[in-house]
C-alpha cells in the first residue's frame, strides 16, 4: 500500500469520527436533553424574580416595629400580547381602562421583550382570583411582593418608608431594575443594604395558554432569594408613643436620648404622621397630601430645623470661659449699672452673681460680660471669636453629627469670614455679635444637636454619636458609635453649670419637678420674628449617673416653662418610673389637651 492510500484513509476515517460526534450531539440535543422540549412542545421558559422579605425591625426591648405583608405584581410582556377582555381585567383589579392603557403604553416604550409591572400591590384576595383566570390574559403573569407594616402608627420620621426606585438609584446600583422598591428615608434609607436582602430567580415552564406547568429542570438553576437582616432600634416604643401623644396638635420635637451610649430613646417630629399612609396604591395620593400640608409633617423638625437656642446655650458660654480662665468660679457680675447693657436683665435677683446663680437666674447681663471677657483675652476680636467657635464646634454645634439617618443639617455657627464680609474686617467685635452671648442672633440649633449638646454636659466632658440602631443581624454597629467625642472642657467645670441646673429645675414650679428624681436642666424662650416665642428646654436625670438626656422645641410656645419644660419632665418620668405619679396628673392632661395649632386657643 502506497503512501497516498494510507493518507486516504485518515482523512477518510477522519470524517467519520467527526460525523460520528456531531451525530451523537445532535441525538443527545434533540432526543435526550429536556431543554429543547420546551420548544418543541409549543412551551415558553418563563424567569420570575423572587424577591426577598425586607428584614424586620425591633425596638429595644424586643417589640416588632416593621413587619411584611404578602403582595403581588402584575407584569405584561408586550410582544406576547393578545387580544384581551379590558373591561373584565379592570373589574377584577378595581383599576381603571386609563389606568390599563397607560400602563401598556409605558411598557411598550420600556421594551417590547423584557417584562414590565402594569399594575403593582395587588392584594392576595384579588390575586387569588386573578390567579384562577389569568390563563384568559395572555402575556401577562404575576409575581409575589411583600408590602411593609407597622405595628403602630407611630415614629414615621425614624422608621421611614420604601418606594419606587427612580433612574438615579438604578445607575447608582445595578442591583435594581424598573420597578424594584428602595428605602426612600428613615431607617429603611441607612440601612437599605442589608434591610433588602438579595433577590433570586425561579424558570419555569409555561404553556401556550399562560399557565405555569412546572419548574424548569426540576428546579436546578433556580436561585433562592435571601431574606434581609432584622434590625434592632434603640428606640423605646413606649416612650416614642407618650411623647407624640404630648406633641399632638403642636408644632414641634423631643429628642431624648442615652447619654453613655448615643442611643436615641424617642425622636418625635410633629405633626406627626401615620408611616402606614405611605404604604400599598394609596401612597401615592397620600404623600400628595401630606407634601402639600401647610403645617409640613413631612419635614423632620428633629434633625432639619435650625432654631436659636436661647437660654439654653447660656452654659456653654460659661464653660468656654472658664476654660479660656476668662471667668472663675468667683467671677461676680452685677446685672444692672453699666454691666447690664447693651443686655438687661429680664427679671428679679439676687446681685451681684456668680457663675451658678447665673445659670440658675439665667442672667443675661452675666453671660453677656462672660461672652465679652473671652474676646478681652485675645489680640482682636477675630482671633477671639475663632477660639470661641471652635469651642462650640467640639460640642456637635454648627456642624452633622453624622448620625444614622439620611439627612441631618449642620444648623448655623457663621465663621469668622461671614462677619468681616457684613461688617468689614477688624469692624466689628463682642459687642456687635453680642446675641450670641443669649443663644440668638445668627446662632441656630437643630434639636438633636441641643439633646447632644445636654448629654455631653451629663458625662461631663464628652459624648456618644447619636444613633437610632443598636445593632444588625449578624453585624454591629459602627466603631463611629461606640467612640467618645471629648469636648476640650475640663471634667470639673462641668460640675458649676450642673449644679445651675439642678437649681433652676428645684426653684422651678411644681409642673418640672419629677418626685424622688434629681433632674438637671434649663428653660429658653426663643425670639421669633414671625410669631410668638419659641419655647425651649434641654434636661437630663438622674443628676449623677444620667440615665435620659432631652431636648424639647415647642414652635410658638410663648416662653420656656410653658409647654416644653412641662413636656421634657413627662418624658422623663415616663422613661425613668415607667409611670406619672398622681400628684402631676394635671400636668399631664394640660399638655396634652394644649392645641397650639388653634388660633383661638389661647397659649
Amino acid at each position: 500500500m502506497n503512501s497516498f492510500s494510507k493518507r486516504s484513509y485518515i482523512v477518510i476515517g477522519i470524517f467519520l469520527i467527526t460525523a460520528l460526534v456531531f451525530s451523537l450531539r445532535l441525538f443527545n440535543l434533540q432526543v435526550l436533553d429536556p431543554t429543547y422540549k420546551v420548544f418543541a412542545t409549543n412551551n415558553v421558559l418563563r424567569e420570575v424574580v423572587q424577591y426577598p422579605a425586607r428584614g424586620l425591625i425591633y425596638d429595644r426591648n424586643g417589640t416588632l416595629l416593621v413587619h411584611n405583608k404578602p403582595a403581588y405584581d402584575l407584569l405584561v410582556t408586550p410582544r406576547e400580547v393578545t387580544a384581551f377582555d379590558t373591561l373584565y381585567l379592570c373589574e377584577m383589579l378595581g383599576i381603571t381602562r386609563e389606568e390599563i392603557e397607560a400602563g401598556l403604553q409605558a411598557a411598550n416604550k420600556y421594551s417590547r421583550y423584557k417584562p414590565s409591572v402594569i399594575v403593582q400591590q395587588i392584594p392576595p384576595e384579588v390575586y387569588a382570583v386573578l390567579q384562577e383566570r389569568i390563563y384568559r390574559f395572555k402575556g401577562f403573569h404575576t409575581q409575589s411582593r411583600t408590602l411593609r407594616e407597622y405595628t403602630y402608627p407611630v415614629a414615621a420620621h425614624v422608621l421611614g418608608y420604601v418606594g419606587e426606585v427612580n433612574a438615579n438609584d438604578i445607575q447608582e446600583d445595578r442591583y435594581y431594575s424598573q420597578g424594584d422598591y428602595i428605602g426612600v428615608s428613615g431607617i429603611e434609607r441607612s440601612y437599605e443594604n442589608g434591610l433588602r436582602g438579595s433577590k433570586g430567580v425561579k424558570k419555569y415552564l409555561v404553556d401556550v395558554h399562560n399557565r405555569i406547568q412546572g419548574s424548569f429542570l426540576g428546579g436546578e438553576e433556580d436561585i433562592p432569594a435571601q431574606i434581609g437582616k432584622n434590625l434592632t432600634t434603640s428606640i423605646d416604643i413606649d416612650l416614642q408613643l407618650y411623647a407624640e401623644k404630648l406633641l399632638q396638635n403642636k408644632k414641634g420635637s423631643v429628642v431624648a436620648l442615652e447619654p453613655a451610649t448615643g442611643e436615641i430613646l424617642a425622636l418625635v417630629s410633629a405633626p406627626v404622621y401615620d408611616p402606614g399612609m405611605l404604604v400599598g396604591r394609596v401612597r401615592a395620593s397620600n404623600y400628595s397630601m401630606l407634601v402639600t400640608d401647610t403645617l409640613k409633617p413631612l419635614f423632620n423638625r428633629a434633625l432639619m430645623a435650625d432654631y436659636p437656642p436661647g437660654s439654653t446655650f447660656k452654659m456653654l458660654n460659661a464653660l468656654i470661659a472658664l476654660e479660656e480662665q476668662a471667668i472663675t468660679s468667683n467671677t461676680y457680675f452685677p446685672c444692672y449699672g453699666v454691666a447690664s447693657s447693651p443686655i438687661r436683665c429680664t427679671h428679679d435677683h439676687v446681685s451681684p452673681l456668680h457663675v451658678v446663680e447665673a445659670i440658675r437666674e439665667s442672667c443675661n447681663p452675666f453671660l453677656w460680660n462672660t461672652f465679652r471677657s473671652i474676646f478681652s483675652k485675645f489680640s482682636s476680636s477675630s482671633e477671639g471669636y475663632e477660639v470661641w467657635r471652635e469651642h462650640v464646634l467640639q460640642f456637635g454645634i454648627g456642624r452633622k453629627l453624622e448620625i444614622d439617618l439620611p439627612i441631618e443639617s449642620k444648623g448655623s455657627l457663621p465663621e469668622v469670614s461671614y462677619y468681616d464680609r457684613i461688617y468689614g474686617k477688624g469692624r466689628w467685635n463682642a459687642l456687635t455679635v453680642r446675641s450670641l452671648a443669649i443663644g440668638q442672633g445668627e446662632l441656630g440649633l437643630t434639636p438633636l444637636q441641643l439633646a447632644n449638646y445636654c448629654a455631653a454636659i451629663a458625662n461631663r466632658g464628652h459624648y456618644y454619636t447619636p444613633h437610632v440602631v443598636r445593632e444588625m443581624e449578624d453585624e454591629s454597629i459602627p466603631e463611629k458609635f461606640k467612640t467618645k467625642n471629648f469636648t476640650g472642657i475640663s471634667e470639673n467645670y462641668f460640675e458649676l453649670v450642673i449644679e445651675g441646673m439642678e437649681q433652676a429645675v428645684n426653684g422651678s414650679t411644681g409642673m418640672l419637678k419629677i418626685p424622688g428624681v434629681s433632674m438637671c436642666g434649663k428653660t429658653g424662650t426663643a425670639e421669633n420674628p414671625h410669631g410668638s416665642d419659641h419655647s425651649v428646654f434641654m434636661a437630663f436625670a438622674p443628676k449623677d449617673n444620667p440615665k435620659i438626656a432631652i431636648s424639647v422645641y415647642i414652635e410658638n410656645g410663648v416662653w420656656g416653662a410653658r409647654y416644653a419644660a412641662p413636656i421634657a419632665s413627662l418624658v422623663i418620668e415616663k422613661y425613668l418610673n415607667d409611670t406619672i405619679s398622681g400628684n402631676r396628673g394635671w400636668v399631664e392632661e394640660r399638655m396634652m389637651e394644649a392645641n397650639l395649632l388653634n388660633p383661638n386657643q389661647p397659649k
